[in-house]
C-alpha cells in the first residue's frame, strides 16, 4: 500500500509539474514596461516577457481603447497588468493609463511590426508556390521571346502555347521535387515565380504575353499559371500546434550545408498534420553515430534540441518554416517536434 502511494504521488507530482510547465513562463528578467521600436518583430517582444514565446497568445490582452488593439506600432508601450490574478500583456493608452475605460482613439501613423522578420520570408509568400507536377507540365510553355530572342525580361513580349489560363498571368520555373525521406511519399513541386504579364492576344494555339515585371529572366520552358496578387500576411501569432507533429527539414533555401538563424527551411507536415501558419516548432539535431566497442554494434546518439522555427507558409502535405533561434549549426534531416 506504501508503495502504492508513493508511486500515485510521484504520478501526481509529474502532472502537476506537466501543467505547470504547459503554459506561458515568464522570464524572470521580464520588463514591466516596453516601448516597441522600429525594427523589433511579435517574436522578439514575446521572447523578452517569455520563456516559451508561442505562448503569445494566452498573455496578449486587447485593450478595448486603443486604435487597433491586436495591432502592434513601433511607438506603442506594452505593460505587464494583473487580470483575475493572472499576468497579461496590454498596450498602454496614449495618456499612459492602463485601464479599460472608454476613450478618444488614435489612429497609428506607421506600419504594424510584423510576427517575424519579413525581408527573409517575403519571396516565398509571394513567388513561390507548390503544386503537382501535372498541373506544371500541363500548363502554357514559352516558345521564345520577340523577334527571335531566347531570354527576356520585363517590357518584352513572349509567345507560349497552350490554353490560356487567364488574362493575367505569372511566368514559373520548375524548381525542387519534395518527397518524404521515410516514406518516399511525392509532397509536391516547387514552382518559382519569374515574371508577371498579361496575355494580349490568343490564336487559339500561341499566347502572346506582354511581361509587366520580372524578377530574372525569362526563358524558353518557362510555364505559365495563373497569377494570385498574394499580399504578405504580417498578423499570424506565435503559437503552438494544436496536434502532436513529429517530422523533419528536408530542404533549405540557398542549398547550404550548415542552417542557422533566418535561413527558410521546408518540412515533410502540411496542414493535414494539423500545422496551421504560425505555428512553432522545436528543431532536434540528430545524434551522431558511434560504434560500440563491446559489440561493434552502431548505435544512433540521442536527438538533442537545438533551435525553434516558426511555420510561415502550408500547404497540405508541406510546409515553409523559418528558423528563429539556433543553438547550434543545424542540417537537413534534423527532426522537428512541438516546443
Amino acid at each position: 500500500m506504501r508503495k502504492l502511494l508513493y508511486a500515485l504521488a510521484a504520478t501526481m507530482l509529474l502532472i502537476t509539474t506537466w501543467a505547470q510547465a504547459a503554459g506561458p513562463e515568464f522570464r524572470s528578467d521580464h520588463p514591466e514596461r516596453y516601448t516597441v521600436v522600429k525594427g523589433d518583430t511579435l517574436w522578439d517582444i514575446s521572447s523578452r516577457f517569455l520563456n516559451n514565446p508561442w505562448y503569445w497568445p494566452e498573455i496578449w490582452h486587447v485593450n478595448p481603447q486603443v486604435s487597433n488593439p491586436h495591432l502592434i506600432y513601433p511607438g506603442d508601450e506594452l505593460a505587464l497588468v494583473y487580470i483575475g490574478g493572472k499576468q497579461r500583456i496590454t498596450k498602454v493608452a496614449s495618456n499612459g493609463v492602463v485601464k479599460l475605460s472608454p476613450q478618444v482613439r488614435s489612429q497609428p501613423i506607421d506600419t504594424p511590426i510584423p510576427a517575424i522578420p519579413l525581408d527573409a520570408i517575403s519571396s516565398f509568400l509571394t513567388d513561390t508556390r507548390i503544386v503537382t507536377a501535372e498541373l506544371l507540365e500541363g500548363a502554357p510553355y514559352v516558345l521564345e521571346g520577340e523577334d527571335g530572342r531566347i531570354v527576356t525580361g520585363a517590357g518584352d513580349k513572349i509567345y507560349a502555347r497552350g490554353d490560356k489560363p487567364a488574362n493575367k498571368v505569372g511566368v514559373f520555373r520548375r524548381s525542387n521535387v519534395y518527397t518524404d525521406p521515410e516514406t518516399n511519399e511525392f509532397l509536391g513541386l516547387e514552382a518559382r515565380a519569374i515574371a508577371q504579364g498579361d496575355v494580349t492576344a490568343d490564336s487559339g494555339e500561341v499566347l502572346t504575353v506582354l511581361l509587366k515585371r520580372s524578377s530574372e529572366e525569362v526563358r524558353i520552358g518557362d510555364r505559365l499559371l495563373v497569377s494570385e496578387d498574394r499580399a504578405i500576411n504580417t498578423t499570424f501569432t506565435p503559437s503552438a500546434p494544436e496536434n502532436d507533429v513529429e517530422g523533419e527539414m528536408i530542404s533549405v533555401d540557398g542549398g547550404v550545408t550548415q542552417i542557422g538563424q533566418y535561413d527558410v527551411v521546408v518540412i515533410n507536415r502540411g496542414t493535414r498534420e494539423g500545422l496551421d501558419v504560425g505555428n512553432v516548432l522545436a528543431v532536434f539535431r540528430s545524434g551522431n553515430l558511434v560504434r560500440d566497442p563491446v559489440t561493434g554494434e552502431t548505435i544512433e546518439l540521442p536527438a538533442e534540441r537545438a533551435g525553434l522555427l516558426m511555420v510561415f507558409q502550408t500547404y497540405e502535405k508541406l510546409s515553409y518554416g523559418l528558423v528563429l533561434k539556433a543553438s547550434r549549426p543545424l542540417t537537413i534531416g534534423d527532426q522537428v517536434r512541438n516546443p
